[in-house]
Parts: C-alpha cells; structure tokens; sequence
C-alpha cells in the first residue's frame, strides 16, 4: 500500500502531522508492506528566492491577525509539537521560498533518503537556531549531506534552477487535481484522503480501511507451473 503525504517544509502543521501519521504507522501490523512517499506543495510558490521575513511578521501581512495573534499561535504550534516530542521554536524563525528545498526532495527520493531529507529539513526549520533561507545554498547542502545525499548533487541541482522543477510543479498540479488546498494531505492507495495534522487514531482508522480494502491479487494464466516453494523446487522429471 502507498501513502503520500502533500506537505511543505514551512508548514508547521505538516511537521506535527508527519509525527502523528508515524505513530499510527509504527503500531500499524502491515507497517513494513506501507510506501510512503513525500509530494510537493508550497504554501507560498510566488516567493522570490532571497524575500526572506520573519514568521510573525508573514503571519500578521499574510493573514490579517494581530501580533499577539500570531505569538498566540505560535505559543500553540508549539505546544502541539511538544506533545509530539517534536522541538518548536515559537520565537526568532524566519519564513521564505521552499523551491530548493522541494526539488532536492526529488533528488532524494531517486537516492532512497526522501525521508530522511525532510525530517532533516524540518528539524532544521522549526527546531534549530540557524536559519535555513539566509544562509545560501551551502546551508542546504549541509543538511542534504547530513540526510545521506552526497554533497556534490546537491549542489548540481541547487545550481539548475530547472533541476526537478518539473517534478515539483507536477506535484503541486497534481494536487490540486486531487482536491487538496491546503497541507498536510495524506492519500492512501488513491482511494482515500486525510486532510491536516489530524490525531493519530484518525490516521490508524484510514490505514486500517484502506488496507482492508485493497483488491485480491487476480491469477493470470491456467494451470500449474514450476516454481519453488518451502519444500524445495521442483525438477521435471525426464522419461
């Protein structure tokens, strides 16, 4: 069974909800029969690569709330995390364009370490005190090594602006296509959809259903052939 998981590094939601879909995976049974595979969103995909501002800042122009509203929320993300044990900063971050970031997933994800370069990239967004916009592109390449990536791909493809970029915009296109308008948004099998950091028990219901769903595998061709099973494999026998 596949699960893929639209998300975006600046999204502190998607951070929460990544933690609580895996606690529901981690007690699934057919956890090891599960793919999960990271799509791209951007909240924000007509940011400038250097427009870098801080996040109560984004928040009260983007969204019209008052300072103390946007501190409030903040003060509440990070509450929810630290339910989590997830680490929040809910002071001093910055907010800025993904793109880069979202097309080295890509990278990743053809190496097998797309999990791990997005846990990394989170981490490094909503925990640490170092920012991961203001510092150029070597920033990234550091955390990219720190995922397992090798350096010098990373940074091939953060000096191709058009590397993976189709990639990303076809993501995005495709979620919009699914209906999704907002982050984290979970899709299992393609048949079903779970919207936002819902609770771990939300999360083990869907894998649950969907699992339960899946179709019998349909035998192709008439009768016995050769193969090998517990007891050994069969030989013809020759007359």
């Amino acid at each position: 069974m596949r699960v893929e998981i639209w998300s975006d590094i600046a999204c502190p939601w998607c951070y929460v909800g990544k933690a609580r879909f895996e606690k529901a995976l981690a007690a699934f049974p057919h956890r090891d029969q599960v793919e999960v595979v990271h799509r791209s969103f951007e909240l924000d995909p007509g940011r400038a690569k250097g427009d870098v501002q801080p996040v109560i800042t984004m928040l009260t122009r983007k969204y019209g709330m008052s300072e103390a509203q946007a501190r409030a929320g903040e003060d509440n993300l990070g509450a929810q995390a630290a339910a989590e044990g997830l680490d929040y900063r809910t002071r001093g971050r910055d907010h800025g364009s993904t793109f880069d970031m979202h097309r080295l997933l890509h990278l990743a994800k053809e190496q097998g370490r797309q999990d791990q370069l997005i846990q990394t990239l989170y981490r490094a967004n909503f925990a640490e005190e170092r920012s991961v916009f203001t510092e150029g592109d070597e920033r990234l390449v550091e955390l990219a090594t720190e995922a397992g990536l090798d350096a010098e791909a990373a940074r091939k493809v953060l000096a191709d602006p058009d590397a993976y970029a189709d990639e990303v915009r076809a993501d995005e296109r495709e979620a919009a296509e699914l209906g999704a308008t907002g982050v984290p948004f979970f899709v299992l099998d393609r048949k079903y959809g779970v919207s936002g950091a819902q609770p771990a028990e939300v999360f083990t219901r869907a894998l649950t259903q969907a699992w339960g769903e899946r179709p019998p595998l349909r035998p192709v061709g008439q009768g016995d052939a050769e193969a090998c099973g517990p007891d050994g494999c069969a030989v013809p026998q020759q007359d």
